[in-house]
């Protein structure tokens, strides 16, 4: 999908969840720098919303600010109608909101996974399901009509700490349901997903290769040296990826503190196992 219009045509809608700060700011200011109108999702973050909805309104005007709670099921499916009615068809969610509180082995419970699942993976999942009822619901006046879902995901997936538990599950359980909505809601919606490496992986493909590379990506997750903002602006542009997560080695987050990765231990000696015949 590219973000060119018509010169009668309004740019495509993209609503980028978690706008109003951090990554999720940087994402959407990456897509109204390239013709995207930004729909700035945020929770309780009035004022860094609206500074977000200004700076993108002035690359690609027609920025708009949409409150929700991700954590209640029906201000997740209240979400997509609203942008829709607002501005117009809507083209492409990012999924970049998320829930991030601490817990461990010890202080793990029911309410704390249920309150990460919601938020982080629940959410998700009804937005892309409410894409793929908006554009069946499109086919008749634009058959060719085609739609996105990023959905951002945590390095903690590929450097797993004993810290965050209920986080780290949320995130796996949408590493695991992007390769099942890509299936299921091709062909109108993609479904792609982000995640940023800290270091420990080398890149596979570089990033001036990668698109034209990308109609032959071999498995489920490929790795990227392009940034997370240019990664999820692949995603949306590039119509040969879906149901795959591009890696994208980037610095640690310094708003989100990560647990010390223990230093490796030499392999065990292996148990004494009977081969053969006695």
């Amino acid at each position: 999908m590219s973000a060119t219009a018509s010169p009668s045509a309004l740019p495509p809608v993209v609503l980028v969840t978690g706008a109003a700060k951090r990554l999720g700011r940087a994402i959407a200011l990456k897509l109204a720098a390239n013709g995207w109108r930004v729909a700035v999702h945020y929770r309780d973050s009035v004022e860094e919303a609206r500074q977000t909805v200004a700076d993108c309104g002035r690359l690609t005007p027609g920025a708009q600010a949409f409150r929700s709670n991700l954590g209640m099921e029906t201000a997740v499916r209240n979400l997509l109608p609203a942008v829709v009615e607002a501005m117009g068809p809507v083209d492409a969610v990012v999924n970049c909101a998320s829930t991030f509180e601490h817990d461990n082995a010890a202080t793990f419970s029911f309410a704390a996974m249920e309150k990460h699942m919601r938020s982080n993976a629940g959410a998700a999942i009804l937005l892309a399901q409410g894409l793929h009822a908006h554009l069946s619901a499109r086919q008749a006046l634009e058959p060719k009509a085609r739609g996105v879902v990023v959905n951002l995901l945590d390095q903690k997936l590929w450097n797993q700490t004993p810290d965050f538990v209920s986080y780290t599950l949320s995130k796996a359980a949408l590493d695991a349901a992007n390769s099942m909505l890509a299936l299921a809601l091709q062909p109108l919606v993609r479904v792609v997903g982000v995640a940023p490496v800290m270091g420990q992986h080398q890149p596979l493909l570089r990033g001036e290769k990668l698109a034209e590379r990308s109609a032959s990506l071999p498995s489920h997750h490929q790795e990227t040296d392009l940034d997370t903002t240019a990664a999820v602006l692949l995603a949306l542009q590039e119509s040969s990826i879906s149901g795959t997560t591009l890696l994208v080695e980037e610095e640690l987050p310094q708003d989100k503190p990560q647990a010390p990765v223990p230093a490796p231990q030499p392999p065990a000696a292996p148990a004494g196992r009977r081969h053969g015949r006695r």
